[in-house]
C-alpha cells in the first residue's frame, strides 16, 4: 500500500535536495537570533529554551541543571570565565596552577588563516578557533587536506561572534585566534576518548566519557561517579546501552587537576584525554550545549541542579 506524502514531508524532501534553499533558511534563522540577542541575550536564551524543551526556563528561581547554567551564563560574568573559555588564554591559566605538563604541544598561533604555513606543520595536527565551540579541524593526513577549503572554513569561523547564536555572552569578549596543537593519538585508530569532569564549587562530582567521537554525530556518552565505581543514569543515550568504559590511566591526576582549575567557579566542565598513560588537558566549558541539553535525563537535571549553589551577587 502506497501512502501519500504529507505536505511537511514533501517540503522536507525538497529542502534536502536544494542546498541553496537550506543555506538561505539557515541565514534567516541566524539573523533572527542576532536580532533577539541585540534586544536581550536573556530573551534569546528563553526563546531557544522554549523551542527545545516546550516550556519557558525559570530564571528567577532556577531549579534544573540547565536553568542554573543559563542563569550563570547570563548573570554571572566573572572575568576568569572569559580567560578560561578562550582556548589559547586558558593555557596560561593552566600554567599558573603548575599544570603546564598537561598541555598539548602548541605548534602555532595565528590571527588569519593565511598566516598558517602548512608546509612546516607535521603530518597530523589540530586547528582550533579560540573564541567558541565546534570550530576545530582535525588533520590525520596532511596530504589529503584541501587547504583552500580549510582556509575558507577558518576565515568564516573567525568572523563569527558565537555569543549571538545562543546568548553565551562570555564568548563575545574573547579575541578570535587560531591555534595549532599536536594531534593526540591513543593508538586506537579513532579520536581519543574525551573525559569531561563536571566540577561544582571546586569539587569533581562526576565524569562523562565521550567515546566514538569520530563517528559523525554518533558519539556515545556515559557518566560515572567521582570514584569511577558506578555508572550514573545521567545520559538518555546510555540508559539501555550495555557497555562499560574502562577507567582511564592517570585518572586521579585528571581529578586533582580539574579541582584545582575549577575552584573559582560554581560550575565548570574540565576536559581531558588519556594519552600513553598521561592526562592531557583539553578545555574548560561553562555552557555545555548552550545550557539547553536534550541528552540529560530528568535525574541528571534534578541532581546536578540541586548541587549547584548560585552566587548571591550577580556579576553583570
Amino acid at each position: 500500500m502506497v501512502h501519500s506524502m504529507t505536505l511537511s514531508s514533501k517540503i522536507k524532501c525538497v529542502l534536502k535536495k536544494n542546498d541553496s534553499i537550506v543555506n538561505c533558511l539557515y541565514k534567516i534563522y541566524n539573523f533572527s537570533r542576532l536580532i533577539l540577542y541585540n534586544l536581550s541575550p536573556v530573551l534569546l536564551y528563553k526563546i531557544l529554551f522554549r523551542r527545545s524543551k516546550g516550556r519557558w526556563p525559570n530564571l528567577k528561581k532556577p531549579r534544573t541543571f540547565d536553568e542554573k547554567l543559563g542563569w550563570l551564563m547570563l548573570y554571572w560574568r566573572h572575568p576568569l570565565k572569559v580567560k578560561c573559555a578562550d582556548k589559547y588564554a586558558v593555557r596560561s591559566y593552566v600554567k599558573e596552577h603548575g599544570l603546564e605538563h598537561m598541555l598539548p604541544e602548541l605548534l602555532g598561533v595565528y590571527e588569519k588563516s593565511n598566516e598558517i604555513d602548512f608546509d612546516t606543520l607535521p603530518e597530523r595536527f589540530v586547528l582550533k578557533c579560540t573564541h567558541g565551540s565546534k570550530m576545530n579541524i582535525i588533520c590525520r593526513n596532511k596530504r589529503l587536506l584541501g587547504l583552500e577549503e580549510i582556509k575558507r572554513k577558518l576565515d568564516k569561523w573567525m568572523k563569527m561572534d558565537i555569543s549571538k547564536l545562543a546568548g553565551e555572552v562570555h564568548y563575545a569578549l574573547i579575541k578570535p585566534r587560531i591555534i595549532c596543537e599536536s594531534y593526540l593519538d591513543d593508538l586506537t585508530g579513532d579520536l581519543p576518548c574525551d573525559y569531561k569532569v563536571y566540577c561544582i564549587n571546586g569539587k569533581a562530582h562526576c565524569i562523562m566519557a565521550c567515546t566514538d567521537r569520530g563517528s559523525y554525530g554518533h558519539a556515545k556518552f556515559d557518566f560515572y561517579d567521582r570514584e569511577w565505581k558506578n555508572k550514573l543514569p545521567y545520559s538518555k543515550s546510555s540508559l539501555l546501552a550495555k557497555r562499560e568504559i574502562p577507567k582511564p590511566e592517570a585518572y586521579e591526576e585528571m581529578i586533582e587537576a580539574a579541582e584545582k582549575l575549577s575552584k573559582p567557579f560554581p560550575f565548570v566542565r574540565v576536559d581531558f584525554y588519556s594519552i600513553n598513560g598521561k592526562a592531557i588537558f583539553g578545555e574548560m566549558t561553562f555552557t555545555p550545549s548552550n545550557c539547553i541539553d536534550m541528552g540529560y535525563t530528568e535525574v541528571a537535571q534534578n541532581i546536578l541542579g540541586e548541587m549547584i549553589k548560585l552566587p548571591e551577587k550577580r556579576l553583570v
